[in-house]
This record gives C-alpha cells, sequence and structure tokens, in this order.
C-alpha cells in the first residue's frame, strides 16, 4: 500500500517527466502534396534538361526547343538527331530556337523540336547501348511529362541523317523525315573504316541505303553540299527514293552549309505536321 509520501513523490516524477526538454508535442501530419494528374508545360521556349536513359546506360540532355510567343503545351514534335562528335546542344549553337521562331512568325505552322544525346550512328552496335530504343520508348515519356506529343517527325544532320532514316524505317507513321548531309555507305569497306559497327551483319542491317524500300518519298526531304563527300552516297538515296525534296547547293559538310540549309528544313517540316 503506497504512503502518502509515496503518493506525492510519484506525482512529482510525473510531473517532472512531463516537463521534460523534450520539445513540445509534435504537431498535426503534414498534408502529401497530391501527384499531378497532368503534364507540366514547358516555362522557357528553350530546356536542357539532364535524363538518365536506360537504353543507352547513361545521363543525357534533353533539349526542347519551342517557338517564342507561342505556348508549348500540344505542341508536335521534330526529333533533332546530332552529328558524329556532336551533342544535343549543338542545335543551339547552330541557331535552331531562331530558326523555328523566325519560320513560325513567318507563317510556318508552330512545332517543338526535341534533340537528345546519341552516338554510333544512332543505332545498336555491339554493346548494350541503344539509342533507337531510347528514342523509341524513353523519349515520347519524356515528352508526354512536359505536355508535348509523341514524335511525328525526324531529322538529322550527318551520323544523324544515318539515325533519322533507320527511326523512319522502324516508324512508318512519321509525317515527315529529313536529313542534312546523310553519312550514309555504299559499301562494307566504306562502313567498316568508321570503326563503328560490330560487323558487315550489323552495317548490312542498319544501313538505311540497303533498305530504301521501307521510306515513303512523300514524307522525306534530303539536303546535301555540292562539295560533300556524301554527296554521292545521298544521290544514291535520291535516285532510290525519290523524295519529295532533294536540295544539292553549293557547301561542304561544316556547320556554315548546316546554318543555310536550316531554315528550308524547318519549314519543310513545319508544313508536313501541320
Amino acid at each position: 500500500m503506497l504512503s502518502r509520501r509515496g503518493l506525492l513523490a510519484g506525482s512529482a516524477l510525473a510531473l517532472l517527466a512531463g516537463c521534460s526538454p523534450s520539445g513540445p508535442p509534435p504537431g498535426p501530419a503534414p498534408v502529401p502534396v497530391p501527384v499531378p494528374t497532368r503534364p507540366s508545360g514547358l516555362s522557357e521556349p528553350v530546356t536542357v534538361q539532364r535524363m538518365a536513359s536506360a537504353a543507352r546506360g547513361i545521363d543525357v540532355d534533353l533539349v526542347l526547343i519551342t517557338p517564342s510567343g507561342v505556348p508549348s503545351a500540344g505542341l508536335p514534335v521534330c526529333l533533332a538527331l546530332h552529328g558524329r562528335g556532336a551533342q544535343a546542344r549543338t542545335f543551339l549553337s547552330l541557331g535552331v530556337p531562331d530558326v523555328l521562331t523566325a519560320a513560325v512568325r513567318a507563317g510556318t505552322p508552330p512545332f517543338a523540336i526535341a534533340a537528345v544525346d546519341g552516338d554510333h550512328y544512332w543505332v545498336k552496335t555491339d554493346g548494350p547501348d541503344d539509342p533507337q530504343r531510347m528514342l523509341t520508348e524513353e523519349v515520347p515519356a519524356w515528352l508526354a511529362a512536359r505536355d508535348l506529343r509523341p514524335p511525328s517527325a525526324v531529322f538529322g544532320i550527318s551520323m544523324g541523317g544515318f539515325g533519322a532514316l533507320r527511326f523512319a524505317r522502324a516508324h512508318p507513321e512519321v509525317q515527315a523525315v529529313a536529313t542534312a548531309s546523310a553519312a550514309l555507305f555504299v559499301s562494307w569497306p566504306d562502313a567498316r573504316s568508321r570503326k563503328v559497327f560490330a560487323g558487315e551483319n550489323n552495317w548490312r542491317a542498319e544501313e538505311p541505303l540497303l533498305h530504301t524500300a521501307d521510306l515513303r518519298p512523300a514524307t522525306l526531304g534530303v539536303w546535301c553540299g555540292e562539295s560533300d563527300s556524301f554527296r554521292g552516297a545521298d544521290r544514291r538515296l535520291v535516285k532510290a527514293v525519290s523524295p519529295q525534296v532533294s536540295r544539292f547547293t553549293p557547301g561542304g559538310h561544316d556547320d556554315e552549309y548546316w546554318r543555310g540549309v536550316l531554315p528550308e528544313i524547318v519549314k519543310f517540316v513545319g508544313e508536313k505536321l501541320a
């Protein structure tokens, strides 16, 4: 049986315990942030974000370009594939944002351009790195998260031209395919000298010149400089496919030539996407 003294001591201890320096009692639990019910649109005409690509096994830049002053939500998208040794940001140094905005202000229907980092002619060679799988399986989800449509056009420079034609073979639904100075190979020794492909069978499976029946003439535009080392191969492409547009004009395999033809290519793509 507890004495009066014991009861008082117990009460004191309980009071001390309640006043211990453990802090005030916890407040209400934080309200969880709801998951967005729709994608988040772009706030700037040019954005660059780092994305983890499982298909390539590395992080890549995702460069998104929309016409200045035009709402980006729901715009159709053209993929832009860079050349060998370049990167997605190359399209910024080539002036694509200004070209796209100028074209839209001149009457070309608006669209967005999406560039990502690629390699080895935008195809799978002898390793796990698979740029085409990235374009097919990952990029559409990246675009959807930014309230843009799946890719419905593709444009490529040099090595990117090879990749653009390869993408068009696998996606006959694309509405526009444009190449500038497409790096194509008329023979295995020519391709082998690039030290990219795993072997002749790998090259034969991917080479656009060996699969021209898979390309749709009405969607294709081909541009190449008359002094370009790939001029002969690109002329073979034109002869085999009879694209809607083919332009062989003065110029070489360089930035100066590509800057010169970009306005024509952007207009071609925009009209096809309309």
